[in-house]
């Protein structure tokens, strides 16, 4: 099957809301929304290789390194799923910010690498890595598409690329993101200067506010 049949084929299962909406300041910029996803090859192969990778593996009764990352990811997504949203979104980001930062040099041999679930819980990564694996986690939790975005951005004050995860939550944005534990609003922060977000449907490009 080609990717981008694979790719449908994710988007129709993809739980959607329709009238969810997402607020069009985040950090103060503007967006414009684009076309279509499949320029970003990276991405598209993380929805693709989400399908086939990211399912439970092996027999966790042995006591073998490793071998469970899988399965104690959906068992703690399982464990949060009663709780209230908000609680929801902070055990998620804290869950993956437990995880070893690792850069994709020193785990792929490659500048920039965009990984799956899986590996990142068996390998650990960067920045993008920590964002995807909490959309994936939200996913899981039945957060509608439209609510949730990877967001690469600018640290102005690190002066460096940057990825986190941001969840639309009624008229505001809550940040997701793995130098901090703390989920807060994108109001609350100043320094972040957003190039471009992206979900599964679509892409934006983020303008200066007028």
């Amino acid at each position: 099957m080609s990717p981008q049949i694979l790719y449908i084929t994710l988007i129709l299962l993809l739980p959607s809301q329709a009238n969810a909406k997402f607020p069009s300041d985040l950090f103060g910029f503007q967006q414009a929304r684009q076309k279509t996803i499949t320029a970003f090859d990276q991405w598209v192969r993380v929805l693709e290789h989400h399908l086939t990778m990211d399912v439970p593996e092996g027999d966790c009764t042995e006591k073998i390194l490793n071998r469970c990352h899988l399965a104690n990811w959906q068992a703690f997504l399982d464990s949060i799923r009663s709780l209230p949203g908000r609680q929801q979104i902070e055990k998620v980001n804290q869950y993956a910010n437990k995880k070893t930062y690792i850069l994709d040099m020193d785990n792929y041999g490659v500048s920039d690498y965009w990984a799956v679930a899986k590996e990142f819980l068996y390998n650990g990564g960067d920045c993008e890595d920590y964002a995807i694996v909490k959309l994936f986690s939200l996913r899981w939790l039945d957060y509608p598409v439209e609510t949730t975005r990877i967001v690469v951005l600018q640290d102005t004050n690190l002066r460096v690329a940057h990825a986190i995860l941001v969840v639309a939550q009624q008229d505001d944005i809550l940040i997701l993101d793995n130098q901090i534990d703390q989920v807060v609003s994108h109001r609350e922060i100043v320094h972040y200067s957003p190039v471009y977000s992206i979900n599964e449907k679509h892409w934006w490009l983020h303008l200066p506010g007028h």
